[in-house]
């Protein structure tokens, strides 16, 4: 590490497949190499093969491995190893690490910068007042914050009391060359979309806060109750996790193995979202989604809950058609219907969806808006 680059010591919970994380891997790839270092600091653990998706060498990765429960004896060795590391900035991010600016204030990192991506199951807009108030009681032991969403942005500034001048509002980025509008790739399982299906699909974590089982509860009820719709829309749903048994009976229920695919952890996204036709995000709670990014990267209209930071992601001649409430099943079913009902519109936007995302959601425009917050607040 030479001593003009900038080091980071990003501390997140884990360092795992997520949202949140897909962007910190991002931004250290794309970072300028020669500019900076980076020690990612897991509370608990990372995935090994997750940690593969950094192309860099310029960081390191530490585990302080804190055991299940509300101790908080890793804030002792988050201390230590920051009086170790010596970084110029500590940036954590969402509640579970904002702990961490405790131990950086007390190791005399000097720049302290905390992130709001977005909320989970128990902090739902982050309405739950036990978390402002922890907030609000770390508040000046950071320097600066970074809001991923305009929601996030005013929640810091009204609810937590951050002054204006203190927040920087960055929205994540997409590679947009990772992702293509070509032809629908051989990816589905064998007879699932023919020629004129429309083909929804969506991709998270199967979680309550992700709310999948709404969105399979909202296609089933369009499909079970048009003829014309019997052979004619299908649904993929990619994802794993505690949701799954329910989103299994769901469809056999219905009987509805033909026009439904629960297709599991995947590492096929572009392809997967290259043989959709429409991107559905049934959320109940999003800071800014890195998969209505990738969605729109392919050319792909979103129908979304208006949560969190969604409206400023979407196409905007969709914002009054393409957004509904949170837990409305027939809502959504409305939402899905737009595109049911006329086949041939998802094509048509294809073109005007994709260049909006890379006019206004590219990486290189996250990074330069990270790197400008960095260079201010490091000095260097």
């Amino acid at each position: 590490m030479s001593s003009n680059q900038i080091h980071i010591a990003h501390v997140v919970y884990s360092f795992a497949t997520g949202g949140l994380e897909n962007g910190m891997v991002n931004l250290i790839n794309h970072l300028p190499e020669d500019q900076y270092f980076h020690s990612i600091v897991c509370i608990t653990d990372h995935d090994a093969e997750f940690l593969q998706r950094i192309t860099t060498t310029n960081f390191k990765i530490y585990d302080l491995e804190k055991s299940p429960g509300h101790g908080l004896s890793w804030l002792f060795r988050c201390w230590k190893l920051l009086r170790q590391l010596k970084p110029d900035i500590c940036h954590s991010r969402n509640l579970n690490p904002l702990e961490a600016q405790l131990a950086a204030f007390m190791a005399g990192v000097k720049v302290r910068i905390h992130g709001e991506h977005g909320w989970d199951i128990n902090d739902l807009g982050g309405s739950n007042t036990k978390y402002q108030k922890l907030r609000r009681l770390l508040k000046p032991f950071i320097s600066h914050f970074i809001a991923l969403s305009s929601e996030a942005k005013q929640y810091l500034h009204n609810k937590i009391g951050v002054r204006s001048e203190k927040i920087s509002q960055i929205c994540n980025g997409v590679n947009v060359e990772k992702f293509s509008t070509e032809n629908r790739p051989a990816v589905l399982p064998e007879n699932f979309a023919s020629q004129g299906s429309i083909v929804f699909g969506t991709v998270g974590r199967l979680a309550a806060v992700k709310n999948q089982t709404q969105l399979l509860e909202a296609f089933l009820k369009l499909w079970s109750a048009e003829d014309k719709y019997k052979d004619t829309i299908k649904l993929i749903i990619v994802g794993d996790g505690e949701l799954m048994p329910e989103l299994e009976r769901l469809v056999e229920d219905y009987n509805a193995q033909q026009v439904v695919w629960l297709a599991g952890l995947r590492k096929d996204i572009p392809e997967l979202m290259a043989a959709m036709d429409v991107f559905v995000l049934p959320s109940l709670a999003e800071g800014i989604s890195n998969t209505i990014l990738e969605a729109m990267a392919s050319g792909l209209p979103v129908v979304a809950t208006n949560v969190g930071g969604t409206s400023d992601l979407i196409f905007p001649q969709h914002q009054t058609t393409h957004l509904v409430d949170a837990n409305n099943v027939v809502a959504l079913a409305d939402g899905l219907n737009i595109y049911a009902s006329q086949p041939e519109r998802a094509s048509d936007e294809q073109a005007m969806i994709r260049d909006y995302c890379v006019e206004n959601f590219s990486i290189e425009h996250m990074v330069q808006s990270y790197h400008s917050v960095y260079q201010q607040t490091a000095g260097k």
